[in-house]
C-alpha cells in the first residue's frame, strides 16, 4: 500500500462537477493498493498517518511537531491505483501490481474506518473508482510518500485500533 500524503491549506474532489469532498487545514492522501496488500497494511497505514508529525506546535522553536489531530485538521482520502504504475522499461505505464477493485475498494474503506476510530475530524472522501478532479492548496509544500512494503519489511508493529 502506497500514500503519497500532503499537508494542505484546502482541498476538495469533484466528480461530475458535484464536490463529493473537500476540507479546510489538513492532510490530502492519495491512497494506492497493491495485488498483496492485505488487512494488516490498511490498519498499519491508517495508523501511520494518524501519527504522523508534520505540522507546527505551538513552539515554532521546535519544528514539526503536531499530528493532524494535534491541529485539529481533517482527512481527505482519494484512491489512486496510478501509485502503482511502472514505467520500467516501458514509456506506458503497466498497472499490473494495482489492486483489481473488488480487493482495493475494501482495504480503501478500511483505511478510512480506521482513520475515523484514530481522530475527532470527520474523514471526507473521493469517490472510489470515479474519474476524479482534486484540487489543492499545499500547504509548505510538505509533501510524504509511504510504503507499507518498506516500513512493514523492516519490522514495524501493527496493533488494530
Amino acid at each position: 500500500m502506497r500514500a503519497v500524503v500532503q499537508r494542505v491549506r484546502s482541498a476538495n474532489v469533484t466528480v461530475g462537477g458535484q464536490v463529493v469532498g473537500q476540507i479546510e487545514a489538513g492532510l490530502l492522501v492519495l491512497l494506492g493498493i497493491s495485488t498483496s496488500d492485505t488487512e494488516r497494511e490498511a490498519i498499519w497505514m491508517a495508523q501511520k498517518i494518524a501519527k504522523l508529525r508534520i505540522f507546527e506546535g505551538e513552539d515554532p522553536a521546535k519544528g514539526i511537531t503536531n499530528t493532524v489531530e494535534d491541529s485539529q485538521g481533517s482527512v481527505l482520502l482519494v484512491s489512486q491505483f496510478t501509485l502503482y504504475g511502472s514505467v520500467r522499461g516501458n514509456n506506458r505505464p503497466s498497472f499490473i501490481m494495482a489492486a483489481a477493485p473488488a480487493q482495493a475498494e475494501p482495504l480503501y474503506q478500511l483505511v478510512g474506518s480506521q482513520l475515523g476510530r484514530l481522530l475527532t475530524q470527520p474523514i471526507s472522501f473521493g469517490v472510489f473508482g470515479a474519474m476524479m478532479d482534486v484540487a489543492l492548496v499545499n500547504d509548505g509544500p510538505f509533501t510524504v510518500w509511504i510504503d507499507t512494503e518498506d516500513d512493514l519489511a523492516a519490522g514495524a508493529k501493527v496493533v488494530r485500533a
